[in-house]
């Protein structure tokens, strides 16, 4: 009967593998308060995958970053601060000589219906796990749509605009 000490030595170590990866999902919110849709971000083992649902968008191209606090209480949502970012000088954009800042995120479509829909990865955050900037901090972040495209290369967000959505990043 030393076939149970043994199947639960090994149930221990496996499940923990078959857990359900962490995730949140934020609401994201417009200048006035209107729903805009929401963010449902996932962590993996080397970054998270961050699922973007919007509606009210202009139909194009649009920035999406992730700031540094989980503050969209300004009606231009400056509020949430620069881009996430895990050094004292930041260089912004994937296309840009030198280090991207944490916070970059491709851009994402709206059709002429004003809906973008889109799954990314990045590699550069975390939502907790030490290592890396942690989305869910101390003070949290944001999750930010922006009026127009990032070009990666313009300092100090690629050109992208205005930011039209927002979305508060906290834990539990």
């Amino acid at each position: 009967m030393r076939l149970f000490p043994i199947a639960a030595a090994v149930a221990a170590v496996a499940l923990p593998a078959l857990a359900t990866p962490a995730s949140v999902t934020v609401e994201l919110k417009g200048p006035k308060g209107e729903a805009m849709g929401r963010a449902t971000l996932t962590e993996g083992a080397r970054g998270v995958v961050a699922r973007v649902e919007a509606t009210g968008l202009t139909p194009g191209w649009h920035g999406l970053h992730f700031h540094e606090k989980a503050d969209c209480s300004s009606v231009d949502f400056k509020s949430a601060g620069g881009h996430v970012h895990d050094q004292a000088a930041v260089v912004h954009g994937f296309l840009a000589a030198g280090h991207n800042d944490a916070g970059d995120l491709p851009n994402i479509h709206a059709g002429a219906d004003g809906t973008a829909t889109a799954e990314v990865f990045t590699p550069f955050v975390s939502l907790a796990a030490a290592g890396k900037p942690a989305l869910l901090d101390a003070d949290g972040s944001a999750v930010v749509i922006h009026a127009k495209a990032d070009d990666h290369t313009t300092q100090p967000i690629g050109g992208a605009g205005d930011r039209v959505a927002c979305g508060v990043i906290k834990g539990g």
